[in-house]
Order: C-alpha cells, then sequence, then structure tokens
C-alpha cells in the first residue's frame, strides 16, 4: 500500500530538546515521528496509521484530501 498527501511545508520542523516527553523522573520517553503522512501533529505520530493500516490494500494507492481525512481516488501502485 502507498498512498499521496498533499504537502504544503517549504522547511523543516525544528524539533527542540524542551520539546521531548519526559517522565515522573525527568528521563526522556520515546517519540514517535509520523511516517504514514496523515498525523495532524506532524512530524510526531497522532495514531492517524491505524486507520490506514486496518483499511488500505497492498498493491494499491490511495490518494487522501487536503484534510489526510478521507481517501479521495484509489489507484492501482505501479
Amino acid at each position: 500500500m502507498a498512498r499521496l498527501i498533499r504537502v504544503e511545508a517549504s522547511g523543516p520542523i525544528k524539533i527542540e530538546p524542551a520539546q521531548f516527553p519526559r517522565d515522573e523522573q525527568g528521563n526522556l520517553k520515546p517519540m514517535f515521528i509520523c511516517a504514514c503522512g496523515l498525523s495532524k501533529n506532524s512530524p510526531f505520530c497522532d495514531g492517524a496509521h491505524k486507520a490506514c493500516r486496518a483499511s488500505e490494500q497492498a498493491g494499491t494507492l490511495y490518494v487522501y484530501d487536503r484534510d489526510r481525512t478521507a481517501v479521495v481516488e484509489e489507484r492501482r501502485d505501479t
């Protein structure tokens, strides 16, 4: 499975160490960066991949709408 997602950013997203999540003792917690392209909290994962994992099929290219919430087109992935 693959997906096309419109990205309009023209530069990087800076992640400051102060933003890193920490546990009660101040130790760094795991941080997950979005790899599916559907997160509303980019560059961080918000769990949006669970929907595409459950519904997308191998061999198909999925085109998502501007809000990355709905598939607007399906094509054979060549």
